[in-house]
């Protein structure tokens, strides 16, 4: 049983995560960053697979739900902080799918609006959103093996043709920059948010299990999917790297995928991609809309009647999001990931370190530090603290260590930690 649960639950956690930004992202990092493409890989990997394997590490150290991960702030601010990363998530990430699939997976083949798209779409969405029971089973026993056959198919077929890879690069900072493209796969806060879709799927198809047994199950199905995850980056961004010569450098994401598809498989390139893109960015859809409607009906009660009528809202704001193109959804994200992003990575670190190492006083210290430095990053990314001269406020801002990279709240953070642990540990032996 336990082993069937990992093997289930792993690919589940894979399909999960895997969605539009998983798979649109890296062939155009590999594009950009030429024969560099494996140090834009560390970085992608570092946001966009070790933060992510954190937070399921956090989730089975919990046991419970994002709202977990605020225990030791105050519920205020876990309420408020847990209602936007969702408010976000059914309002970027899961619409972003739709758009993604009517843009690779539909138009190429039928002309149809959007409109018409996301409403079938999101229609399915709510249908695998309304059978919960059976979520894991679903997507971990059904739709993850496809997936994963479709995909390692294509990058294997990248990769047999692979040329010289380029060696020009258009990123003045390929690490940085990884780790900032990481972001926009979501996949830190769809860990907090999915996280406890995938927990409270274990505990309604196995509830026999011990906390313990729960605890190495979550431990080992997040190892597969992190070590997956990071094996189909690397391909994807070495293969965008391999045919840089082959297209202009002002071609979109989606454009970028759907051309090496057709240079790898050629007419059964769009066939197969369709394909992937279809399954991949419908179960990160129904995870989205999934961990939304558990949240606010476990806020009342459990409410089945809640949480149907969340499903409804979160497929309703999908379908109407869901119209915009691709990098219009991506350019928007920007601002609020500025601003979301680098407290759910500090919330997931802070829950995943050992028993001790994050007492309640220092982690609302450190979670003040980095909202506070996180404002910043958000204000430029809505084009505030422009140059002024060397005088304004934006000039002093942008002076912050790593404030150019735009992640000026990492060593306030880790200053503030150091400090408020050391003030910590000198009072805990003064009145021992």
């Amino acid at each position: 049983m336990k082993k069937r649960a990992i093997w289930v639950l792993g690919m589940a956690l894979f399909s999960l995560f895997f969605g539009a930004g998983n798979l649109v992202l890296p062939p155009m990092l590999g594009f950009r960053s030429g024969e560099l493409w494996w140090l834009v890989c560390l970085g992608f990997c570092l946001s966009a697979v070790l933060i992510p394997m954190l937070g399921i590490l956090a989730h089975a150290r919990l046991q419970g739900g994002m709202f977990d991960f605020t225990l030791k702030t105050h519920p205020l601010f876990g309420l408020a902080y847990c209602y936007l990363v969702y408010a976000i998530s059914v309002a970027l990430p899961a619409p972003r799918t739709a758009s993604v699939t009517h843009e690779m997976a539909v138009a190429p083949f039928i002309e149809i609006p959007p409109l018409l798209t996301s409403l079938i779409y999101f229609a399915l969405v709510y249908l695998f959103v309304h059978n919960r029971s059976r979520l894991s089973k679903w997507i971990g026993q059904w739709l993850t093996p496809i997936i994963l056959l479709v995909l390692l198919a294509l990058i294997i077929s990248l990769l047999l043709p692979l040329g010289d890879l380029s060696t020009t690069n258009l990123m003045p900072h390929p690490f940085t920059e990884g780790i900032l493209e990481g972001y926009q796969t979501f996949d830190a806060i769809g860990a907090v948010v999915v996280g406890g879709v995938i927990l409270i799927s274990l505990k309604l198809e196995a509830p026999d299990l011990e906390r313990r047994q729960r605890f190495w199950i979550l431990i080992k199905a997040g190892a597969f999917a992190g070590l997956a995850l990071a094996l189909l980056y690397g391909g994807l961004m070495v293969s965008g790297a391999s045919v840089t010569g082959e297209f202009g450098t002002d071609i979109s994401r989606t454009g970028l995928l759907s051309g090496m598809s057709s240079i790898a498989l050629g007419t059964y390139g769009g066939i197969f991609l369709s394909l992937l893109i279809s399954l991949a960015c419908f179960t990160t859809a129904v995870g989205i809309v999934t961990g939304t409607a558990d949240f606010v009906s476990s806020r009342y009660g459990n409410s089945r009647k809640v949480y149907r009528v969340t499903a409804v809202v979160g497929c309703i704001l999908g379908v109407i999001m869901g119209q915009l193109p691709v990098d219009v959804i991506i350019q928007v994200a920007l601002p609020a990931l500025m601003l979301i992003y680098p407290l759910t990575i500090v919330l997931i670190l802070l829950n995943a370190l050992p028993k001790g190492w994050s007492p309640p006083l220092v982690f609302r210290i450190v979670v003040a530090t980095v909202l506070i430095f996180s404002v910043p990053d958000f204000l430029q990314s809505i084009g505030l603290f422009e140059d002024s001269g060397g005088s304004g406020i934006g000039d002093i801002v942008k002076r912050l260590p790593l404030q150019e990279f735009r992640m000026g709240w990492v060593l306030p953070a880790l200053a503030v930690y150091a400090l408020s642990m050391l003030w910590v540990v000198a009072r805990n032996r003064k009145f021992a």
